[in-house]
C-alpha cells in the first residue's frame, strides 16, 4: 500500500489531535492530584476535555473533507 501525500496529511493531523488529548489528560492528572483521588474540579475539567476532544475531531474531519475536495 502506497502512502500518498493526502494520506500522510490525514495521519499527521489525526495524530496531532490525539496528542493534544493525551497532553490534556496528563495535564489534568498532574494539576488535580496525580495518583490520588480526582476532585470535583478535576472531574469537570476531564468532562470538558472530553467534550473539547469530540469537537476537535469533528473539526479535523471537516477540515480533511474540505482539503480533499479542493485537491
Amino acid at each position: 500500500m502506497e502512502i500518498d501525500a493526502e494520506l500522510r496529511r490525514q495521519i499527521t493531523v489525526s495524530l496531532a489531535a490525539a496528542a493534544v488529548f493525551i497532553v490534556g489528560l496528563v495535564g489534568i492528572g498532574v494539576t488535580f492530584g496525580g495518583s490520588s483521588e480526582l476532585p470535583e474540579a478535576g472531574a469537570i475539567a476531564l468532562v470538558g476535555l472530553l467534550a473539547g476532544f469530540v469537537l476537535l475531531m469533528a473539526l479535523v474531519g471537516a477540515y480533511l473533507i474540505r482539503a480533499n475536495d479542493e485537491a
